[in-house]
């Protein structure tokens, strides 16, 4: 038994002879078939309580499972009143995150006409003493796998792809890294590239196959050279390196967004892309006389 498993152990032990716990569930990639694990996985255990106030207000039960490096706590209010969280990462590197439910409000979440998307990834009843879980529908993990878009998603997302290149631009000719490397790594690598590169993946995989959270599995469905192209999109704090790097990156953009838009039949923005390839080189070479 492994470490995790120890904790596991260790958790379930004492919620089944707790009064106040009805039942545990445990969620997320642990339980989903579709999902990498590995020794860095998380437990996501969801306590369903008779007094939730009880364990929400105190973190002294959170230490019955070993010496604690640091919490992180989230109230009821985060979660519109549903439930609660407690995220503690263990000093054995074992991190676990509690959802903490009341049993009226698990028992609304649980009789809705569809899963919550916690549950619909993956979940395992560990134990539930009072038949409260019996309303759970089964998971269909489907929200692990990577979605098709929609062809308003497509142009929306390409198009501002293109657009925020030409802040990075700016930025870069201001010799503003901060601003630039928010644009292109907050904003274009998260909210464009990485669902670009999804959608090429699940193109070629029928749309049956899970990436995992941004891109962790991407050079495992990638050949190597496409890999290699899209890691030239990364760069250090030097300018010139981060033009090297934009450029890089309208190539991948036009590469892949290209290949999406032909085997899904939408329209590719190839007049966008030429107006602003032909403004990131003009901005370019007045940067390069400085």
């Amino acid at each position: 038994m492994n470490t995790r498993d120890q904790k596991l152990a260790q958790v379930t032990a004492w919620a089944s002879a707790n009064p106040d716990i009805r039942a545990m569930l445990l969620t997320s990639s642990l339980v989903n078939p579709h999902a990498p694990v590995d020794e860095f996985s998380d437990l996501d255990i969801e306590l369903i309580c008779s007094d939730v106030a009880k364990y929400i207000s105190n973190n002294s039960w959170l230490q019955r499972f070993g010496a604690i490096i640091a919490t992180v706590e989230e109230g009821e209010e985060v979660f519109e009143g549903r439930h609660a969280m407690k995220m503690v990462l263990y000093e054995d590197h074992v991190k676990i995150d509690f959802k903490l439910y009341s049993v009226p409000h698990f028992l609304e979440d649980a009789s809705g006409n569809e899963l919550p998307e916690d549950w619909d990834i993956g979940y395992q009843v560990i134990f539930d003493k009072d038949n409260i879980t019996a309303l759970l529908q089964p998971p269909s993990y489907a929200p692990a796998f990577i979605h098709q878009p929609t062809g308003s998603r497509f142009s929306q997302v390409l198009n501002d792809a293109w657009w925020d290149m030409t802040y990075v631009a700016k930025c870069l000719a201001r010799q503003d890294i901060f601003y630039a490397k928010f644009m292109s790594e907050d904003m274009m690598r998260t909210n464009y590239l990485v669902p670009i590169i999804e959608w090429y993946i699940g193109c070629l995989h029928d749309w049956k196959v899970s990436t995992n959270k941004h891109g962790r599995l991407f050079p495992q469905y990638l050949p190597g050279e496409l890999w290699r192209a899209i890691q030239s999109t990364f760069s250090g704090a030097d300018i010139l390196d981060n033009w090297r790097a934009l450029f890089a990156y309208a190539d991948i953009i036009h590469q892949l967004g290209t290949a999406v838009a032909d085997r899904l039949n939408f329209v590719y923005p190839h007049e966008t892309e030429t107006k602003v390839r032909k403004y990131l080189r003009e901005v370019h070479k007045v940067y390069s006389r400085k």
